[in-house]
C-alpha cells in the first residue's frame, strides 16, 4: 500500500472513531458533520471527502463499533436442546452484554428514529436473526408461532432490556428470569 493510500485509510479510520465516540456519547441526532471534523482533528471538506452524506458515515460507523464490541457468539446457546435453557444462556449471554454496553448503546437507542434507515434496518434484522436462531427449532406453526417470534425479537431488543433492568430496577437475574417467562408463556 502506498504512502498515500496509507494516509487516506488512517484520516478515514480516525472520522469513523470520532463519529463513534459522538453517537455513542452525545448521540447520533446531536453529532454534526462540524463535529465529527472537530472530533477527528480534520475540516468539515475533509469528512465529505471521505463520506459524501450521513448514511456512508453510519454504513462505516456500525461495522466498525461492532468489530470492537462484538456481541456474544450465538453458537453458544443455539446448539443447547429445550427452549427454556436454551433462552436462559441466549438471555444471560446477551442481557450480560447490554449491561456491559449499556452507556454506549443508549444514544444510539434513543436517538435510533434519527438515525438513517438503512442502519436502523440493519440493526433490527440483527435482532430478528438473534431471535429466529433462538426460537427457530421450537416454533409452532401458525399464530402461536408469529408470536412466539415477535416475543423473541421484543426480548433481545436493547431496549426491553434497559426498561427492565435499569428504568424498573429488576436487576440482573430477574430480568433475565422475567424474560425467560415470557417467551415460555408466549409459545401457549
Amino acid at each position: 500500500m502506498t504512502k498515500r493510500a496509507e494516509s487516506v485509510d488512517e484520516t478515514r479510520r480516525q472520522i469513523t472513531e470520532a463519529a463513534v465516540r459522538l453517537h455513542t456519547t452525545i448521540g447520533p441526532a446531536e453529532t454534526s458533520i462540524a463535529g465529527v471534523a472537530e472530533e477527528a482533528g480534520v475540516t468539515r471538506l475533509t469528512v465529505y471527502r471521505h463520506f459524501a452524506d450521513i448514511e456512508q458515515l453510519f454504513a462505516a460507523c456500525r461495522p466498525h463499533w461492532k468489530a470492537q464490541n462484538p456481541i456474544p457468539d450465538p453458537a453458544i446457546w443455539s446448539g443447547i436442546d429445550g427452549l427454556e435453557p436454551r433462552t436462559l444462556a441466549a438471555l444471560t449471554a446477551m442481557y450480560g452484554w447490554f449491561a456491559d454496553h449499556a452507556e454506549p448503546l443508549f444514544p444510539i437507542y434513543r436517538d435510533l428514529a434519527t438515525m438513517p434507515q438503512a442502519t436502523r434496518n440493519a440493526m433490527l434484522e440483527d435482532t430478528r436473526a438473534l431471535a429466529d436462531l433462538l426460537v427457530s427449532t421450537d416454533l409452532p406453526r401458525g399464530e402461536a408461532g408469529r408470536r412466539l417470534r415477535a416475543v423473541a425479537r421484543h426480548l433481545l431488543d436493547y431496549r426491553t432490556w434497559r426498561s427492565l433492568a435499569i428504568d424498573h430496577e429488576l436487576g440482573p437475574h430477574a430480568t433475565i428470569e422475567t424474560a425467560v417467562r415470557m417467551l415460555l408463556s408466549a409459545r401457549s
